[in-house]
């Protein structure tokens, strides 16, 4: 996480799975599950980060990465600071790193950042670890451009495990499970990040796509790739159903809507195909009737819940393991 180390030697900031590492998802996952059960008490809060502030600075809209932060950051009984770039200095000519440097002027503890440009929360966590006086200052990459999301993957694979009856300490999960990620890779954080975490759990990934949608170089991804999504369906354990996003593309990339469902689409025809276990899930928001049909939604099979209710645990996790504190205060 930039090299830089913050609370008892933790790391400072996260970024990305890659630089989590094995280790560093395997704690979070354990972390996960203890807060997973505090979510499930009468009062779900504790006071672990009772006095210290958290800012969420989205420069990107956001409903499901925003609202789950600021409820993991008030139930470890932080201060939460809310920030609006359609509101902000911002449109009046303000730079990133002046709105940065004004916040961290504020005395706050934690930025979870989101940016339409890849690497801008990479730039943020700089500046917090060159101008917060010696303050800790922890930046959460809450999604950047193409790059990654982090904690979108860790709330994947807790509830990847949870549903495969594996504990977080387990990782990495059973031998031979397969995931099929299907539609845009090429555009989709979700799609990096996820790569990286279900890979660390032991499961093998394909991407499933036509070519305009995949990326444009993949040298080194630990993936397998296939045009073919009927072909795939009969024998993957996970199908992962990537957002077609639409705001990102460029023109050309598709015939039409209607043919990407038809081809690439988890149809309730192609729900016959899945396996009696198989698991479907998809980050949010769903574009419904054309990655997914919206019957496809409520399968038996279907994470699309659990992905939601895990996020705060997981975040949660990720907030405390960066600014300590103890769970029962």
């Amino acid at each position: 996480m930039t090299g830089a180390t913050g609370v008892d030697g933790r790391p400072r900031h996260l970024l990305s799975i890659e630089e989590l590492g094995a280790d560093g998802l395997r704690t979070l996952l354990q972390l996960s599950d203890t807060f997973v059960e505090v979510g499930q008490r009468e009062i779900p809060k504790v006071p672990a980060l009772r006095g210290r502030t958290v800012v969420s600075l989205f420069f990107e809209d956001s409903t499901r990465t925003r609202i789950s932060f600021e409820t993991a950051a008030k139930r470890l009984s932080a201060d939460v600071m809310g920030f609006s770039a359609g509101s902000s200095s911002l449109k009046k000519g303000e730079s990133l790193r002046d709105t940065v440097e004004t916040i961290l002027a504020m005395g706050v503890d934690a930025l979870v950042v989101r940016h339409r440009s890849s690497g801008a929360p990479l730039q943020v966590a700089r500046w917090c670890d060159e101008i917060s006086d010696g303050r800790t200052v922890s930046v959460l990459n809450g999604g950047d451009g193409w790059h990654q999301h982090p904690t979108q993957a860790l709330l994947d694979a807790y509830s990847l495990l949870e549903r495969l009856g594996r504990r977080p300490g387990d990782v990495p999960s059973r031998e031979g499970v397969s995931s099929a990620s299907v539609g845009d890779s090429r555009h989709s954080r979700v799609a990096r990040s996820n790569i990286e975490a279900f890979t660390l759990l032991g499961a093998d990934v394909t991407l499933v796509a036509p070519p305009t949608l995949l990326p444009a170089a993949m040298p080194g991804w630990p993936v397998s790739v296939s045009h073919d999504l009927d072909e795939v369906l009969a024998k993957t354990d996970v199908v992962y159903l990537l957002r077609l996003q639409r705001e990102r593309m460029e023109g050309g990339l598709l015939p039409s809507i209607r043919e990407y469902t038809a081809t690439y689409g988890l149809t309730i025809e192609r729900t016959r195909r899945l396996r009696d276990d198989a698991i479907v899930m998809h980050p949010g928001p769903m574009n419904r009737g054309v990655e997914i049909a919206d019957d496809a939604t409520r399968l038996l099979g279907s994470l699309v819940t659990d992905q939601v209710r895990n996020g705060v645990a997981t975040r949660m996790a990720a907030l405390f393991w960066l600014l300590g504190g103890s769970i029962d205060g």
